[in-house]
């Protein structure tokens, strides 16, 4: 079936671009459906970012921003693995020397185990926030 464009449809879609042109486009994250995505706030992004996903610090989990306090302040930590050496052996992070990141337990409610969460801190400064055990990571802007 042939499509033809009237007056019409193709001043809708002139009204449509022109919108867009002028006010841009905001991204959302998956995370938060409707809302703008982190990167569309206030909060500067660093050039570690990168192209990868971002969340801010207050929009984590209330127990990945206690992890993030405890990490602050140097400990103490409730699990023995925390501070231990992260490998990156998914190389979702960019590449560095064995030791240069960290990796933190994020308390995950009605789990006995360790759970899924973690923060990953890297010693440029660098945080990342994964809740599918490091399946994928987002940046955490602070």
């Amino acid at each position: 079936m042939l499509l033809r464009s009237g007056p019409r449809v193709r001043a809708g879609l002139l009204v449509v671009c022109l919108t867009v042109l002028l006010t841009g486009c905001s991204s959302t994250d998956p995370g938060t459906a409707g809302t703008p995505s982190a990167t569309a706030s206030a909060v500067s992004t660093p050039s570690w970012v990168g192209g990868m996903r971002t969340v801010t610090a207050a929009r984590l989990p209330a127990e990945a921003r206690e992890t993030l306090a405890l990490i602050d302040k140097g400990g103490p930590f409730p699990y023995a693995r925390d501070g231990a050496v992260f490998g990156n052996f998914e190389r979702l992070l960019p590449k560095h020397p064995r030791g240069y990141y960290r990796e933190y337990t994020v308390k995950t409610p009605g789990e006995r185990d360790r759970g899924a969460r973690r923060i990953v801190t890297g010693q440029g400064g660098e945080i990342y926030y994964t809740d599918d055990h490091y399946n994928s990571f987002r940046a955490v802007l602070r």
